[in-house]
């Protein structure tokens, strides 16, 4: 097959994925080679948890704030059963705080993807190395990021049967007001073993 005049001959395909600590300026950067699913940014956040754990041995909740992509969405039934699934793996509370709908260049690691953007402007991104190495040599804060890659596959339109989200619903607290955009999820401990033997 021919090339058009403008193709760059680009090969692969990557999604990022990014995760800042805010108060060390730790930024990491995972790239999946598939689509940015639920099941996707669940395994990001297990990724970046298993890699950086150990230098939050006394954290008991972890406050993540949100944009409002679709795949992470505090309705979205997919995501909330796999956080409710890390949540008891590490016996950690997990707070999601979303930003406002077209508030997201409020959350700080927006600022992060425009340092990456220009650090690697006018460079050829012709495959996913390429792309991986220029993002491993910018820098925040003065601090390098850490890189990884996901190569699985992820389906979309996996979705939890309204049932079994009903049970999983048990290890959720939603802000009163707030709803969708404030969401508590509970891990399974001793001092909630009624909601996990019912859950």
């Amino acid at each position: 097959m021919k090339a058009h005049d403008k193709d760059m001959a680009i090969s692969g395909k990557l999604v990022p994925f990014g995760i800042l600590e805010v108060l060390s300026g730790v930024f990491t950067i995972i790239f999946g080679k598939s689509r940015e699913t639920s099941d996707f940014i669940a395994d990001c956040l297990e990724q970046w948890w298993e890699d950086r754990k150990e230098h939050y041995p006394h954290i008991r909740e972890l406050v993540i704030n949100l944009d409002n992509g679709p795949a992470l969405s505090g309705v979205r039934t997919q995501f909330i059963k796999r956080l409710v699934e890390f949540a008891d793996r590490h016996q950690l509370t997990i707070h999601l705080a979303y930003y406002p709908p077209y508030h997201s260049k409020y959350n700080a690691v927006e600022r992060g993807w425009g340092i990456l953007e220009n650090h690697w402007n006018g460079a050829l991104l012709t495959d996913a190395a390429t792309a991986i190495e220029w993002a491993k040599t910018m820098t925040w804060k003065g601090i390098s990021p850490i890189v990884k890659v996901l190569e699985g596959v992820y389906q979309t339109g996996v979705k939890v049967a309204k049932k079994a989200f009903r049970m999983l619903q048990k290890h959720l607290r939603r802000h009163d007001e707030l709803g969708k955009w404030d969401v508590v999820i509970e891990p399974c401990n001793s001092s909630n073993r009624v909601l996990c033997e019912n859950g």
